[in-house]
């Protein structure tokens, strides 16, 4: 039985870890190639991030053990420098990108008028410039081959108000408009975009956070969330099945929406 993702290559940002990593590993199950670009560092802010170069090669492996081809690159998502090389080495390595899951990002809490301006640049710029800085890169490549697929991973921020997080549903909502935009840009070469809103994830963001705060992982997801649904968050195969479905010709003609995956919250 043939897998459905056999032959395509799909671009991951913030493939490390948690809903980058789950993503990679299951279109590797699934016969893509996987192009994986992740920090490799600690960044000063937020504290709790401890990416590392370990967690890509450890995900390398593993990619490997599914019988995959894997592209590795430790890079900045602000650095164009660093995103134009990831691009080209994948480009040489496979030929073509079909997929792109942008979905590095930071989350960390602070009202709106006491934050550091170098706070509020780092959210936005990872969140939102990293997107676009990587879509700039990828475009051509899918616009060249008359297909693809654009994949942006906002939040149920993206769709509603934060307290104390200000920086990050800005970051979240700018995503929409460029996603918006860009689907009229290139809906004449076949390329369809869309941003997908999650409710909290079950990944290592909420342990950070928590520890910043002082509190536990499922009480952060409980502040920002009031699921509908019974469950503090949803787990990382839920948004692995709705980039999967996304990623797939089952939904061949959305494009320029927002694909909802909240638990029922927006409904409170």
């Amino acid at each position: 039985m043939a897998r459905e993702f056999e032959g395509k290559t799909i671009f991951i940002t913030g493939a490390a870890k948690g809903q980058g990593r789950a993503v990679a590993l299951a279109f590797a199950a699934e016969g893509a190639n996987v192009i994986a670009f992740d920090l490799g560092e600690k960044i000063s802010y937020p504290a709790y991030n401890r990416s590392s170069n370990e967690d890509l090669e450890k995900l390398k492996d593993e990619v490997e053990a599914l019988g995959a081809n894997i592209v590795i690159y430790a890079g900045d998502v602000r650095r164009a420098a660093d995103v134009k090389e990831a691009v080209e080495r994948g480009i040489e390595a496979f030929g073509k990108i079909d997929i792109l899951f942008s979905n590095a990002g930071i989350a960390a809490y602070g009202y709106s008028h006491e934050l550091e301006e170098e706070q509020w640049d780092a959210v936005i710029d990872i969140n939102f410039k990293g997107g676009w800085l990587v879509s700039k890169y990828v475009i051509p490549h899918m616009i060249e081959q008359k297909s693809g697929v654009i994949l942006y991973n906002s939040s149920i921020a993206g769709l509603r108000g934060m307290n104390r997080m200000s920086h990050y549903a800005a970051s979240k909502h700018a995503l929409i408009g460029l996603a918006r935009s860009q689907a009229i840009e290139l809906a004449p070469y076949g390329i369809r975009v869309v941003t997908i809103h999650p409710t909290g994830v079950n990944t290592p963001m909420n342990d950070g956070l928590a520890e910043l705060e002082g509190t536990t992982a499922v009480e952060i997801a409980e502040r920002s969330a009031g699921n509908l649904l019974p469950v503090p968050w949803i787990e990382t195969e839920d948004v692995v099945e709705s980039v999967k479905f996304l990623a797939s010709d089952k939904a061949r003609y959305i494009t320029g929406s927002q694909f909802v995956l909240d638990a029922g919250l927006l409904t409170r």
